[in-house]
């Protein structure tokens, strides 16, 4: 005779909390940064000739302006997503890159950039040499056992110097 496992409301509520746990911490968390653009869509609402009001008007203001040409005006959205213990990894870029014209305050040009336009920076790995020499962790700890404080009731400075009557 065989038995047939039996299981009770407790056990399977508990499994299935279990297996709904263990899935939810595989999921990814996506976040979204910069221009959020609800209903506009700056690729397709500006349009060469209009003015810096129009685009004010549909986009808002720019996520950032250009540093040496303030008539460049960067529109950046960017979506990321993380696994539980990874690091965040960048998954769409758009950045629309409105030009005005200087003379009109109209717009001259729109470009659209996305991720794949974007480039890997490498930081210089040279240091800049600083004068002295370094000390080791104990040298820093230890550095002034033994040192007299230095006092600074002979100052000179004749703004700390009280006016006398």
């Amino acid at each position: 005779m065989t038995t047939r496992p039996h299981f009770t409301p407790v056990g399977l509520a508990l499994c299935g909390a279990a297996l709904a746990l263990s899935l939810s911490a595989c999921a990814p968390t996506l976040s979204h940064h910069g221009y959020l653009a609800y209903e506009a869509k700056p690729q397709t609402d500006i349009k060469v000739g209009d003015t810096k009001e129009s685009v004010l008007d549909r986009l808002g203001q720019p996520s950032q302006t250009s540093v040496y040409d303030p008539t460049e005006w960067y529109y950046i959205d960017q979506v990321s997503m993380k696994m539980t213990y990874k690091m965040p990894r960048v998954t769409s870029r758009s950045v629309t890159v409105v030009d005005f014209d200087k003379g009109t305050d109209t717009v001259k040009t729109v470009r659209t950039l996305s991720l794949a336009d974007g480039r890997d920076l490498k930081p210089n790995p040279n240091t800049t040499p600083t004068r002295g020499r370094s000390l080791t962790a104990l040298e820093q700890m230890l550095g002034t056992v033994g040192r007299q404080r230095i006092d600074n009731s002979k100052d000179q400075d004749p703004g700390n110097q009280h006016r006398r009557d």
